[in-house]
């Protein structure tokens, strides 16, 4: 899974410097409350939930925005409704993007992230336009201290996993889409509650970026997708030179 996870540590630690706290906290509160309405608004009795409520405390989120979250997910609270949409397209070096968003309007979040495309050297596509270059998979994800790779690996192997990456941060675990939940619950008795299980968009077909600066174009444009309050997750294929990737992470 190391291409999979390659330029995504980069842009998690330059997002991690540079993102505001409510920014971040409103898009985690939205995944709350879609995981309050998929079920029980319980986390004990909602997987989902828990996990929701998981990764908002790894982000230090307050616990009274938490539970503000949760009963938005209820019709007294009278909460936004959500729905979740997906848009394709290119960036720049015509690497495939797909982005995630959950959004009460459609129109704002499709104009906001059309514009964001158009100014930044992307290209919007049509529905299934880029999808053909990544496989849908589940992926979990725990910190390094919360096993050896050894046994990590085993555990999630014995549980049904596909496969497992281990390095100084993180234990990263992919499943096929229907298992990730009985892998979830499998891991959890052993190791606790993950720092995140969700599907993701794994790349299989590579965009060679060979150059620093369509790589910083690149980085710019995600982070401006990243930026959106309504976008939750942005994936792309590009595979990129480790001597660039150093100089980025300078």
């Amino acid at each position: 899974m190391s291409g999979h996870s390659q330029f995504k540590n980069i842009m998690y630690r330059k997002g991690a410097q540079d993102a505001k706290k409510a920014r971040v906290f409103a898009k985690l509160a939205r995944d709350i409350t879609i995981a309050a309405k998929s079920g029980l608004p319980e986390p004990d009795k909602n997987p989902r939930l828990r996990l929701a409520i998981q990764a908002a405390r790894a982000e230090s989120m307050p616990k009274d925005n938490i539970e503000r979250a949760i009963a938005k997910a209820t019709q007294t609270a009278g909460g936004a409704d959500y729905v979740s949409v997906r848009y394709e397209g290119f960036g720049p070096g015509k690497v495939a993007i797909i982005v995630e968003a959950l959004t009460d309007n459609k129109n704002r979040t499709a104009g906001n992230v059309r514009t964001i495309f158009g100014k930044r050297g992307g290209a919007m596509g049509e529905s299934g336009s880029v999808a053909f270059n990544f496989e849908r998979i589940g992926y979990i994800q725990y910190p390094a201290a919360a096993a050896e790779a050894d046994k990590m690996f085993e555990t999630a192997l014995e549980a049904g996993a596909n496969d497992v990456s281990s390095d100084e941060e993180y234990h990263e675990i992919e499943t096929l889409p229907d298992d990730l939940s009985a892998v979830t619950e499998a891991l959890e008795k052993t190791f606790g509650t993950p720092s995140a299980s969700r599907l993701d968009w794994k790349p299989v077909v590579k965009t060679d970026v060979t150059d620093l600066e369509t790589a910083q174009k690149l980085l710019d444009f995600i982070d401006a997708l990243d930026e959106d309050d309504d976008v939750q997750r942005v994936y792309h294929n590009a595979e990129i030179a480790q001597e660039i990737l150093n100089q980025l992470s300078e």
